[in-house]
């Protein structure tokens, strides 16, 4: 295939990521190997993600983020502007789109995924104004991403987050919180708010065991348990998507949420810290093109 004919792809690396030191060159040959006209442009902090996006559309067929769940949900909301459709490269800790969108994390597997050239449309769900794929939270997860040390993170990988929630759940204590839907308010005690967009979040655990990322819909659960050492009791149930069973767990299934606390707390949305409560949770169904391996594009269509 020739330069001028090439389909152009704008490489966003993300170098803090946990793998972002690794050699990208494969992955680049790989690619334009594959026929990609492949422009790469590093970014340092995930706010530049989108002015990127914005900055070079005119040069872009599609874009592809080299980086985690943080640096994917920064290039949402400028890629459902431009109408660009989105390659995944997991360079992540959790890397929790890539399962749920069953995109491998090999590196070389993901970018065969991207020029396969399948795509599916799934959701994207907003906190007031900020996109994220797959939950956004309030209470233990926020604080969890305040304590995560970074080198930890990126030393540790998933090992980092236990030892970071070890010490989270040591000092915890309940909030109060009002939880609005479909104009009906609920006042609750919890220790935790979270509102899924996605399917998996936290490192492969399951916001609700029906919940897909192109459902049309949010699924929220609030953790009002009163002993938090039942909550290791509780921990398969999160794995599986199956903790509303348990009395302890309030869910909820919507479009839209609003979520006010007595003091304004801090929302984190796919491992970043994005805003503050009250917060606003939307949903925007189908709203951004992503490449998927074919045997999960087919199972979805």
């Amino acid at each position: 295939m020739t330069e001028s004919l090439a389909r152009r792809a704008l490489l966003l690396v993300n170098p803090k990521a946990r793998r972002g030191q690794e050699s990208i060159a494969p992955l680049v040959e790989q690619l334009r190997t594959g026929g990609l006209s492949v422009t790469i442009e590093p970014f340092e902090a995930l706010p530049e993600i989108a002015r990127d996006i914005v900055r070079l559309r005119h040069i872009a067929d599609l874009v592809i983020v080299c980086g985690g769940d943080g640096s994917v949900s920064s290039a949402a909301l400028a890629a459902m502007e431009s109408g660009l459709p989105m390659g995944i490269i997991p360079m992540g800790t959790a890397n929790d789109l890539a399962r749920t969108l069953h995109i491998p994390l090999d590196l070389a597997a993901a970018a065969d995924v991207i020029l396969a050239g399948r795509e599916r449309r799934i959701d994207v769900g907003t906190v007031n104004g900020h996109a994220f794929f797959n939950v956004a939270s309030i209470g233990l997860s926020t604080k969890l991403a305040q304590s995560l040390d970074p080198d930890l993170k990126k030393r540790f990988g998933r090992l980092g987050y236990a030892l970071a929630a070890i010490k989270v759940l040591a000092r915890a204590t309940p909030f109060n919180a009002r939880i609005t839907e479909k104009n009906v308010e609920i006042d609750v005690s919890t220790y935790q708010i979270a509102v899924g967009n996605g399917r998996h979040y936290g490192g492969g655990s399951v916001i609700e065991e029906t919940a897909e990322i192109d459902d049309g819909h949010l699924d929220l659960y609030s953790l009002e348990i009163k002993n938090l050492l039942k909550l290791a009791l509780m921990l398969r149930s999160f794995r599986a998507g199956t903790h509303g069973a348990w009395n302890e767990v309030r869910t909820a299934r919507c479009v839209e949420f609003d979520i006010d606390t007595d003091k304004s707390m801090l929302v984190n949305a796919d491992g970043e810290i994005v805003t503050s409560t009250p917060a606003h949770f939307k949903v925007h169904p189908k709203a951004i093109s992503v490449f998927v391996p074919a045997a999960e594009n087919s199972a979805n269509q």
